[in-house]
């Protein structure tokens, strides 16, 4: 028996996929633990995992914060987060190896920059996990995100590569907690915050090809899967409540900016003004249901949590911001989907969506409702959108065996590994 740290970092997007490869390698019989915020322990606890809180350094402070969702400032944020979090990841870490020993493998995104100095501290192999092709930052296809993106993609390769190498306008936020705790612990520091993107262990791609092929600068030794597809379903059914309105008239069409967009009451005003004026029943999605209007009609149903895994087979269509997690479930379900991205990978998301037939965007700053409903009901009656979106959902069915990610990942463990770099 191995035993396999989860060192995730972001909100439940990042978070869920790191339990769907906690499951897998419970499923074979090691140890697994996650390290992060107190929000999740009882989500990670009733997967069956271990967990050990970060200690809090402004988690909930952070995603209250409207530019959380905002281009740039969010990746402000979000690097100024993960420097604050180092010392925090490392003390969880050893207290996780008291508990349990010394881990013989971690998984971690390039967010939780505590990875990397812990892989050299203790000697422990870490794969670096990642969502979405943001993380990867290829310079043959520049993410969305990226500041001037569309102006780079039309720049030649050699000057897009060069940008990607010497711009990096959010590392400072984090850099000097990264030489700080290097010093505290003996190690020596990076020379940029990049180099320590990648382990040379190994990544995972927990994405498929069809939906996002590989690039010839991907690091090496990257193993590229499939779409966890996890929502903690078993965990958190479908409430009664819910399922009793989903039995009681047609299809509805499900509105969600994100389990935690805490500022989108502006949204769900726009969404209820849409389904009244589809004349369809609709489902809003958001962590606080004070966030939906008050005065609603009985054909909208506010929920604060519902697993899309069994919601949106029961729908019609899904507008939402683009979040890997949601899209991917939009995939597995066929439903044509309306996207209006916010910031990190959603850009991308949408982009991917548009390209296969599948759906369409809509910028959030245009999401009114003389913008959105022709393409909401386009959504609902183009054919070849519908069509577009079943083939998805066919390829979706065609998953590849888990238990061949798991032995992958038992063959990085400790003892199964290079020695560290």
């Amino acid at each position: 028996m191995k035993h396999i740290l989860l060192l995730p970092h972001g909100t439940a997007g990042d978070v869920f996929p790191q339990i769907w490869v906690g499951r897998q390698m419970l499923r074979r019989g090691h140890k697994v633990t996650m390290i992060w915020t107190e929000a999740f322990r009882e989500t990670a606890l009733k997967a069956g995992l271990d967990f050990v809180a970060l200690k809090d350094e402004g988690y909930e402070e952070m995603i209250r914060n409207p530019a959380l969702w905002k281009p740039h400032e969010s990746l402000k944020l979000t690097y100024s987060f993960a420097g604050r979090s180092i010392g925090p990841y490392v003390h969880a870490v050893m207290e996780a190896a008291g508990r349990h020993g010394m881990p013989d493998l971690m998984l971690a995104p390039i967010m939780a920059f505590a990875a990397p100095l812990l892989r050299a501290k203790l000697g422990v192999p870490l794969i670096t996990t990642h969502i979405a092709t943001l993380q990867l930052m290829s310079a043959h296809e520049v993410p969305l995100s990226v500041p001037a993106a569309r102006l780079l993609r039309r720049l030649p390769l050699l000057l897009r590569k060069t940008f990607l190498k010497l711009v990096a306008p959010y590392d400072h936020l984090a850099f000097s907690q990264v030489r700080s705790g290097c010093r505290t612990h003996g190690i020596r520091p990076p020379r940029r915050l990049r180099d320590w993107w990648h382990s040379p262990d190994g990544g995972l791609a927990l994405f498929p090809e069809w939906y996002a092929g590989p690039q010839p600068d991907w690091p090496a030794h990257t193993l590229q899967w499939d779409f966890p597809l996890e929502d903690v379903a078993d965990e958190k059914p479908l409430g009664p409540e819910l399922s009793a309105f989903l039995d009681a008239g047609e299809k509805p069409v499900v509105f969600t900016l994100g389990s935690f967009h805490l500022h989108s009451r502006r949204y769900f005003e726009v969404a209820a003004r849409i389904a009244a004026e589809l004349g369809c029943r609709a489902v809003f999605a958001t962590r606080e249901v004070s966030q939906a209007p008050a005065a609603l009609t009985p054909s909208v149903f506010v929920t604060s949590y519902a697993p899309f895994s069994a919601l949106l087979p029961r729908a019609r269509a899904f507008v939402h911001h683009g979040g890997i997690g949601t899209t991917s479930q939009c995939f597995a379900a066929g439903l044509p989907q309306l996207i209006t991205p916010l910031a990190y990978d959603q850009p991308d998301n949408a982009a991917c969506v548009e390209r296969l037939g599948a759906g369409l965007q809509l910028d959030i700053g245009q999401f009114t409702v003389k913008r959105a409903l022709p393409l909401l009901r386009r959504c609902l009656t183009d054919g070849g959108i519908r069509q577009q979106a079943a083939a998805c959902a066919a390829r979706m069915r065609q998953r590849p065996d888990a238990d061949k990610l798991a032995a992958w990942l038992e063959a990085r463990c400790l003892n199964s590994s290079p020695s560290p770099a």
